[in-house]
């Protein structure tokens, strides 16, 4: 080698020994940024160090070890799905593709049934009803479920509520009485041990069984329980259809008297004769929070909503749990009386009434394979193809599905839709799983929801129709959520905080799923980073598990 080569090798060695090693470990460069407070965005950086953002705007020559152009692409906190139903799908499919591919990094669970605490026959149940999705069921307490899907892998960050339904069932099972003294003192105790645990606070389902069969008294003091420790009351209310303005007068009563915030699931007036309602429901929620109260609510971005056939039965049918309910469905005398209370009005939130009878009800899922072929087809249908009227139809795929059959509701007003997103102390849900678009997801359909929901909102809503500003819209996706579940690290875009990041582009980002066919990703969402591990690159998963358990204000370590 030459003496001159030798020269100009050893001076590249010195330079390369003296430029400087990367003072970050990751820097989104260019991108305009929005922290999720609802400030003004601007284009700017963000550094992250391990698994927290360390700075945020003109970070000059500093550089990082992994460095990502991010010119006309918004970057934002990783948005908070409020009411996730992804218990069962992140332990089959940890990749939580269908919401990760929307930005969310935070799935909420606990919409008033929690994966814990069970009892061994609890277990047994839960064991016994799965249908697509096989599990095994390790855990006993909501801690411990919780723990297992982040041992696992998962992509996403997790949380829950302790599900007030949950603790009924396990210390008073399915039947229709009050809890005694001493039940309900057993039920306090499991709700404070979950908030030790790290959950959120206390969530109810009030139009199912047995959650109906609950008192107001009852729940007053399971949220009492919760708030010992800072956690908060969250509903889907007794009645969102007919009797929707006394539901949300009994959950301002159970946020007073228990002396907690609390936040209305899936905010809406649900059936064609209670659309006007929305006005009143408004006046209602803006009283009490004139009067103090810090009542919140959450939706998702459609006007159909989605549960089971059981939606559509009154409670008392449902008493002493599915077999039981199954057994009286094959009764002559309770079909009979059935048929009449199905129809008109019995004092129970009826989604058969709401969705305006059966061609308002679309079958989606499915466990027995012989009845899959129904799949995507209108209650109304089925019962022209069986010669059945539709209330006879629906007790009839009870039974033969031996499961509640999950089915979608048109129950809503677009235009409401557009109302409520617009209020200010409104946060986002899916109410739906998060799925792949593979395997044995695709066996059942489902909602929209589960693959659109936050796209939806940016691309539709924001985009499209210019309802809410992309700052306003992020804002509630992210740092509004964070405060009301009292989580200081997360929401924001900030030195100190959880580098939580998606970066998107608000010129494209859309939902793609529809009801005909809702297996179909979002589009437009880049890059996501969890806990500053990159779990979406380019749109697609990497595969990385680095979401972790997220712990609520009363969560204590030796408690879990």
């Amino acid at each position: 080698m030459r003496p001159g080569t030798l020269l100009l090798l050893g001076v590249l060695v010195t330079l390369a020994s003296c430029r400087p090693k990367p003072a970050y470990d990751l820097v989104i460069r260019h991108g305009t940024v929005y922290d999720g407070t609802g400030g003004e965005p601007a284009v700017g950086d963000v550094a992250v160090l391990g698994d927290s953002i360390v700075a945020v705007g003109d970070l000059g020559g500093a550089r990082g070890r992994v460095e990502v152009d991010a010119t006309g692409l918004a970057v934002a906190p990783g948005f908070i799905n409020m009411l996730s139903w992804a218990t069962e799908d992140l332990l089959v499919d940890g990749r939580s593709q269908g919401d990760i591919r929307q930005g969310v990094t935070l799935e909420v669970f606990g919409e008033g049934w929690s994966m814990g605490p069970l009892t061994d026959t609890m277990r047994a149940q839960l064991i016994a009803q799965q249908g697509d999705l096989t599990f095994d069921v390790p855990w006993t307490s909501l801690g411990e479920y919780l723990d297992h899907v982040v041992s696992r892998g998962v992509a996403t960050n997790v949380a829950s509520f302790v599900g007030a339904t949950t603790v009924r069932i396990h210390e008073v099972g399915f039947v229709n009485r009050p809890a005694t003294p001493e039940e309900l003192a057993r039920m306090q105790d499991l709700v404070r041990a979950a908030m030790a645990e790290g959950a959120l606070g206390v969530g109810s389902s009030l139009i199912y069984a047995p959650a109906n069969y609950a008192s107001t008294e009852e729940l007053i003091a399971l949220a009492r329980a919760a708030g010992e420790s800072g956690g908060m009351y969250i509903s889907h209310m007794r009645d969102e259809g007919k009797g929707l303005l006394t539901a949300t007068r009994e959950l301002i009563t159970i946020a007073s008297q228990a002396g907690v915030p609390a936040e209305i699931y899936h905010l809406k007036a649900s059936g064609r004769p209670n659309w006007g309602k929305l006005d009143s429901l408004i006046a209602l929620i803006d009283s009490a929070r004139a009067a103090g109260l810090r009542i919140t609510t959450d939706m998702y971005t459609y006007p159909a909503s989605s549960t089971g056939l059981d939606a559509t039965m009154p409670t008392w049918v449902q008493e002493g749990g599915h077999d039981a309910w199954v057994a009286r469905l094959k009764d002559p005398a309770v079909r009979k009386r059935l048929l009449v209370e199905m129809r008109g009005d019995a004092g129970f939130d009826n989604a058969f009434v709401n969705a305006g009878g059966a061609d308002g009800i679309l079958l989606v899922s499915f466990k027995n394979p012989v009845l899959k072929p129904l799949t995507g087809k209108t209650l109304a249908e089925v019962a022209r193809m069986r010669g059945t009227s539709p209330e006879e139809t629906a007790m009839d795929l009870v039974i033969e599905d031996d499961s509640r059959v999950g089915c979608v509701f048109f129950t809503m007003s677009e235009d409401n839709v557009r109302r409520e997103i617009q209020l200010p102390y409104m946060s986002f849900g899916s109410d739906g799983g998060s799925m792949s678009s593979e395997g044995a997801f695709l066996l059942s359909g489902t909602h929209p929801r589960a693959y659109g929901n936050f796209a939806r909102l940016l691309g539709k809503y924001v985009r499209e129709e210019q309802i809410l500003t992309l700052t306003e819209a992020i804002r509630r996706l992210t740092s509004q959520p964070a405060e009301n579940l009292k989580l200081s690290r997360r929401g924001r875009l900030a030195p100190g905080v959880h580098a939580d990041i998606v970066v998107f582009d608000p010129a494209t980002i859309i939902d793609r799923a529809t009801f005909d066919q809702p297996h179909q990703y979002a589009t437009g969402v880049h890059h996501v980073w969890v806990n500053g591990v990159q779990v979406l690159r380019d749109g697609e998963p990497t595969g990385a598990a680095a979401g972790r358990v997220v712990r609520g204000p009363g969560y204590r370590a030796a408690a879990n």
